[in-house]
């Protein structure tokens, strides 16, 4: 069994996702979580992560990269961002999500072209997705969990752009696969949402 796991930033999609593989007990990845590796790895080596050539050039990242602990900060999801509008690294990154997706027994991945591009097949499609201003603020919430100082206006103004660089890229595009369902967690809190998936998993499986 597949399940495909698409969303906007910080709508939960990663926490649910994490939750279904649990509950169904099946693997589990985080897809942006490779994208922050690459876009990382363009910062160590003092690349653009808006300049192709870079970004793809980092896609040879070593595996290592993806237990650093930078990579959940804002900084290199904002990075993450950048080097995934470019087609080239999507393609070289294609492969790897494919594999993992068709392992036997399944898996559930979560992303942004999950369900529409890496795994159309997926026996169970959702799409989690919240309003921006809710969104800020459980990622404002979260950083100043950790300390960090930063302003919910910055924050929003963030999101909001991570959105417009998802949307319009021209390569798989952050959309709602035609059999999908969404999952608004604007209203919900973590338990929630999660109870949520299970029961619209449970019910489509």
């Amino acid at each position: 069994m597949i399940i495909a796991v698409d969303g906007p930033t910080a709508s939960g999609k990663g926490t649910i996702a994490k939750a279904l593989a649990a509950h169904f007990r099946l693997p589990h990845l985080d897809t942006g979580l490779l994208y922050r590796a690459v876009g990382r790895q363009c910062q160590l080596d003092g690349g653009d992560p808006n300049d192709p050539v870079a970004a793809l050039a980092a896609c040879s990242f070593p595996e290592s990269l993806l237990a650093d602990p930078e990579l959940r900060s804002e900084e290199a999801g904002g990075l993450a961002s950048q080097v995934s509008v470019h087609p080239t690294v999507r393609r070289a990154l294609y492969e790897r999500q494919r594999s993992f997706a068709l392992q036997p027994g399944g898996a559930v991945l979560d992303g942004r072209d999950i369900g529409t591009v890496i795994a159309p097949e997926a026996d169970i499609k959702l799409f989690v997705t919240a309003s921006v201003e809710a969104r800020a603020l459980r990622r404002f919430l979260e950083m100043q969990a950790h300390g960090r100082a930063v302003s919910l206006k910055d924050v929003a103004t963030d999101l909001a752009a991570r959105d417009d660089r998802d949307l319009s890229r021209k390569e798989a595009p952050l959309a709602v696969a035609e059999d999908a369902i969404v999952l608004d967690t604007s209203e919900l809190d973590r338990d929630e949402a999660i109870a949520a998936a299970i029961a619209v998993a449970g019910k489509r499986r």
